[in-house]
């Protein structure tokens, strides 16, 4: 199974949903994310667990197991640009068949992709990401299941939760009305809601 977790180095990670992946057992699994985590916080405590087949990830310099389960051959990772990542999540959220970016090229980033020329320009045929199932983390949710987020936890929560089958937010706090102009991700895009005080109790 493929599965999306939002967050930046654990900043807007829906821990309490990877703690329920930890405890599940469930194994084989192919993370897309940002990174690898901390050793012991977000997506380091599924590498711990022996829960990772392979990683897509921007980085994995914060978690060192990440980096000695790649050597020793136990995980495979996959590196991409950060924001040749990012954009190839909103390429599958808004039904491109990808994206053209000269980021990579001449380098191990570009082998085994489709290089494509643009008025005279090379560019690396980055194509779209998508997963099972994305686990996202929002600050408020409306009745409908309509989100907002907090500062820089918002991150690639948004974009994630438009490039899964199924997708489910960990919030902070229920609300009865968010202001349209003021919702980040459409209730539309989420599955399932866990968490959250309701306002006012």
């Amino acid at each position: 199974m493929s599965i999306m977790i939002g967050g930046f180095l654990t900043c807007g990670t829906p821990e309490l949903l990877i703690d329920y992946m930890v405890e599940s057992g469930v194994k084989d699994l192919t993370i897309i994310a940002n990174d690898a985590g901390y050793p012991n916080q977000g997506i380091g405590k599924l590498l711990i667990n022996n829960q990772v087949k392979k990683l897509v990830v921007t980085h994995i310099g914060t978690n060192p197991n990440a980096g000695r389960l790649m050597s020793e051959k136990k995980i495979e990772v996959e590196l991409i640009p950060q924001g040749t990542f990012v954009d190839q999540i909103r390429a599958h959220g808004s039904g491109l068949g990808g994206i053209l970016t000269p980021t990579g090229l001449h380098t191990p980033a570009e082998e085994g992709k489709t290089i494509i020329h643009v008025k005279g320009k090379p560019y690396i045929l980055a194509e779209p990401i998508r997963a099972d199932v994305a686990l996202i983390n929002a600050y408020h949710a409306d009745p409908l299941g309509s989100l907002t987020y907090s500062g820089s936890a918002r991150n690639f929560n948004p974009i994630m939760a438009t490039a899964a089958d199924l997708v489910i937010a960990l919030v902070e706090k229920r609300v009865e009305d968010i202001h349209p102009e003021h919702i980040i991700t459409p209730h539309i895009f989420i599955d399932y809601i866990l968490g959250g005080v309701q306002d006012g109790k």
